[in-house]
C-alpha cells in the first residue's frame, strides 16, 4: 500500500497475483451459490409438492367410488396419513425458511457486497490509471515560453488531481484485496454451516414430530395390514389364474359356432325344467317402411317376458309375453340367412324373427321359450316375490352353486338343549315352493325402538384395511347380558316353512332366496349389526343404533352356514299364530365365516339355558322355603284343645 502512489513495475506484478486470486474467488463462489441454489429450490419444491400430497390425499373421502361405501376404512386411513403428512410438510416449510436465512443469506452478501464489489473498484482502478497517465501526458508536452503560464498552472493541478484521484482509489482497492484474504476463510464457511445447523435443527423436529409411541403403532399396525392384503391378493390371484384356466378349459366348445368333429364335450341339452335363457342374438328390424336390417342384441327372458337389451342399455326392453295363449316358437326361413326361428304371439299380433349363431343354439331358444309358454311363464314360488321387496334396501348378489350338504350344523330344540346331529330333512319335507319370500326386515313394531349402549360414539375398528365383521368392538354388553357378540350381515330375505329343522331346508331355501333375488334383479341390500347375546338377538341399523327386529332365543328352533358358500346362513324361527306354531327361514350374508355366527347362537342359547335352569331351581327352592315357613306359622298359631 506504500508502494501504491509509485506505481512501480513490481507492486503492478504484485497487484496482478491478487486480482487474479480475486476474480478465481469470485467465480468459484459463483458456482457454489448456484449449487446452494438448487438445494433451496428444490426444498421449495419439495414444500410445495408435501403440501399438494396432503390435499389430493384429502380430496380422497371427497371421490365418489362406485364400488366403495360411505363410511369407507380406506377413506379413514386416508385422512390420518394427510395428518402425518402435514406434520412432515411443516417440517419442511421450517427447513426451507432456515435455509434461506442461514445458508443463502450469507453467501449471496459475500458475492454481491464483497466480490462484485471489489470486480468494480478494479475497473475503477484501471480508468483512474489511464486518466493519471493521460495527465501526466499533458504536463510532460507543455513549452518553455511564460505566455503559457496559465495553461501550465492547470495542467499541473489537473495532473494532481488525477494522482490523488489515483492514490485513493488504488488505496482502497489493495485493502479490499487484503481484507479478502480473510473474509474468504469465514464467507465460503458460513454457508455450509448454516446448512449444516438447519438440517440438524428440522431433523430433531421431524424426529420428535415423528417418533412417537402412537404414531409407531399406526405405522406398524397399518404395515401389517398391508401385507396381509397383500398375501391375501396373493392367493386370491392363485385362485383367480386356476379359475381362468378352468373357464377357458371350459369353454373350449364354446369358441366355436359348431362343434368340431374331434370334440369329446357333449353340450347340456336342456330339459323342462329348463324355464331361463339368454344370449346374444340377430334381430330382424324394419327400415325405411320396406327396407331390413339385423340388429344384434342380447335377450333373456324374465318372469315369462321375452327381453331384449342393446350394449349401450342400462335395462331391457320388452319384446314380447310369453304368457299369452297360442304363443309359440319354430324354425323359420328369412333373407337366405342360417339359424332362423320365429316367435308368433297371436294374440298380439306380433312376430318376432330371430337368428342364432348355430342350429343347437336356436333348437334350445325353441325349446325353452315354448317351456315357458307350457308354464305360463313363471317359475314355481318366485312369481311374485319382487312386489314385497323394498329396492332401497337390496344388493348385488350372485347364484351359488347349491348341492346337498354333507355335514349337519348345530341346533337348539325349544327346552334350549343342544341334540345330536339330526338326519337331513329332504327339500321336499319342509319347503314350501310357492311360499312368498319378504326382502324386507324391518319391522313396524320395533321400528323405532332404540338399541342403546353405555359407551356414546361410532363402533371403532381394528384393523384400517379389513371390512371384517370381527373387527367391529363394543367395550359394553348391551342388557348387561353373560355373552355379547356383534357381526356385520346383510339381510337377503325370509320365506315360511313347513318344518323346525334341517340344514337340507336351509340349503334350499338359501337357492330359492337367491334365485329370486337374481331373477327379479334385487341389486342392493343394507347392513346391519347381528348382535347375539344370551338374552336375543337383535338387527340393529349400524347408522343411527335403532333396532330394525328382534329374534327371542326360545323362537330359535335350528340354524345352519352354507356349506360351499361361507358367507351366507341361515336360521328358522317358530312363531304361534291361532294356537298353531308357524315357521320361517331367514336368510343372511356375512362378511366373515357364518360357522363363527352360528357357533355364537350356540353359545347364546346355551347360557340361556343354563340361565334359565338356574332360575326354575332358585324358585323352587324359594318356594319350598316359604312352604316350610307357612307350615310352622300355622302350628304355631293353632289353639291348645288339652
Amino acid at each position: 500500500m506504500e508502494d501504491a502512489l509509485e506505481d512501480s513495475p513490481q507492486t503492478r506484478s504484485l497487484l496482478d497475483v491478487f486480482t487474479q486470486d480475486a476474480s478465481a474467488l469470485r467465480s468459484y463462489t459463483h458456482n457454489l451459490h448456484t449449487s446452494c441454489q438448487r438445494v433451496m429450490d428444490a426444498q421449495n419444491e419439495l414444500c410445495l409438492a408435501t403440501q399438494s400430497l396432503s390435499q389430493q390425499i384429502k380430496a380422497y373421502d371427497s371421490q365418489n367410488f362406485p364400488l366403495e361405501g360411505e363410511d369407507s376404512i380406506l377413506a379413514m386411513t386416508m385422512k390420518q396419513f394427510a395428518v402425518h403428512i402435514d406434520e412432515v410438510s411443516s417440517v419442511h416449510q421450517v427447513l426451507a425458511t432456515q435455509l434461506s436465512d442461514r445458508m443463502m443469506y450469507p453467501i449471496g452478501r459475500f458475492l454481491q457486497a464483497d466480490l462484485d464489489e471489489i470486480s468494480n473498484m478494479g475497473e475503477m482502478l484501471k480508468i483512474s490509471s489511464a486518466e493519471h497517465d493521460n495527465s501526466i501526458a499533458r504536463y510532460m508536452n507543455l513549452r518553455k515560453k511564460k505566455d503559457n503560464e496559465k495553461t501550465r498552472q492547470e495542467a499541473v493541478d489537473d495532473l494532481a488531481a488525477m494522482r490523488r484521484k489515483f492514490h485513493q482509489t488504488s488505496l482502497h482497492y489493495f485493502s479490499s484485496l487484503n481484507a479478502l484474504q480473510y473474509k474468504r476463510k469465514c464467507s465460503l464457511l458460513e454457508p455450509l454451516l448454516g446448512y449444516l445447523q438447519a438440517q440438524r435443527a428440522a431433523i430433531t423436529m421431524g424426529t420428535e414430530c415423528l417418533h412417537r409411541p402412537a404414531l409407531d403403532d399406526y405405522v406398524s399396525n397399518t404395515a401389517a395390514s398391508i401385507q396381509g392384503v397383500q398375501a391375501e391378493l396373493s392367493i386370491e390371484t392363485q385362485k383367480t389364474v386356476a379359475a381362468i384356466s378352468g373357464i377357458e378349459h371350459d369353454c373350449n366348445t364354446l369358441y366355436h359356432v359348431d362343434l368340431p368333429p374331434d370334440t369329446t364335450d357333449t353340450p347340456t341339452t336342456p330339459t323342462a325344467d329348463h324355464q331361463q335363457k339368454g344370449g346374444y342374438l340377430l334381430m330382424r328390424c324394419k327400415q325405411a317402411l320396406i327396407q331390413t336390417k339385423w340388429e344384434r342384441c342380447y335377450f333373456f327372458t324374465q318372469a315369462g317376458n321375452l327381453m331384449c337389451q342393446r350394449k349401450d342399455q342400462v335395462a331391457g326392453s320388452l319384446i314380447l309375453d310369453l304368457n299369452e295363449t297360442g304363443t309359440a316358437a319354430e324354425a323359420a326361413e328369412s333373407d337366405d340367412r342360417r339359424n332362423i326361428f320365429q316367435i308368433q304371439s297371436p294374440t298380439a299380433k306380433k312376430t318376432v324373427i330371430l337368428q342364432a349363431e348355430s342350429e343347437r343354439q336356436r333348437d334350445e331358444w325353441i325349446y325353452i321359450i315354448n317351456n315357458i309358454v307350457v308354464n305360463s311363464g313363471y317359475v314355481k314360488g318366485t312369481a311374485d316375490l319382487a312386489l314385497q321387496s323394498d329396492m332401497s334396501q337390496s344388493a348385488a348378489v350372485s347364484i351359488p352353486k347349491i348341492n346337498t350338504p354333507t355335514r349337519n350344523s348345530q341346533g337348539v330344540t325349544p327346552s334350549g338343549k343342544t341334540p345330536a346331529t339330526p338326519p337331513s330333512t329332504p327339500s321336499d319335507g319342509g319347503f314350501i315352493p310357492d311360499a312368498p319370500i319378504q326382502f324386507d326386515i324391518i319391522s313396524p313394531t320395533d321400528e323405532n325402538k332404540p338399541f342403546k349402549t353405555e359407551k356414546e360414539g361410532p363402533p371403532m375398528r381394528i384393523n384400517p384395511f379389513t371390512d371384517s365383521a370381527v373387527g367391529i368392538v363394543n367395550d359394553n354388553n348391551a342388557d348387561n347380558s353373560s355373552f355379547y357378540q356383534t357381526f356385520e350381515v346383510r339381510f337377503l330375505g325370509c320365506m315360511e316353512v313347513r318344518a323346525d329343522r334341517g340344514e337340507t331346508l336351509i340349503c334350499e331355501t338359501i337357492r330359492q332366496i337367491m334365485a329370486a333375488r337374481a331373477l327379479h334383479n334385487i341389486f342392493r341390500m343394507s347392513d346391519s349389526l347381528l348382535v347375539v347375546s344370551s338374552q336375543a338377538m337383535r338387527l340393529v341399523d349400524p347408522s343411527n343404533h335403532i333396532v330394525r327386529t328382534e329374534f327371542s332365543l326360545k323362537e330359535m328352533s335350528y340354524w345352519a352356514a352354507h356349506q360351499e358358500n361361507k358367507r351366507l346362513f341361515g336360521f328358522i324361527v317358530r312363531a304361534r299364530v291361532s294356537d298353531k306354531s308357524t315357521f320361517s327361514c331367514h336368510v343372511f350374508e356375512c362378511n366373515t365365516s357364518a360357522e363363527e355366527i352360528c357357533h355364537a347362537i350356540s353359545t347364546a342359547t346355551n347360557l340361556a339355558f343354563q340361565a334359565l335352569v338356574e332360575k326354575k331351581s332358585a324358585a323352587s327352592f324359594q318356594h319350598e322355603e316359604e312352604s316350610t315357613a307357612s307350615g310352622e306359622q300355622q302350628t304355631e298359631n293353632k289353639p291348645d284343645t288339652s
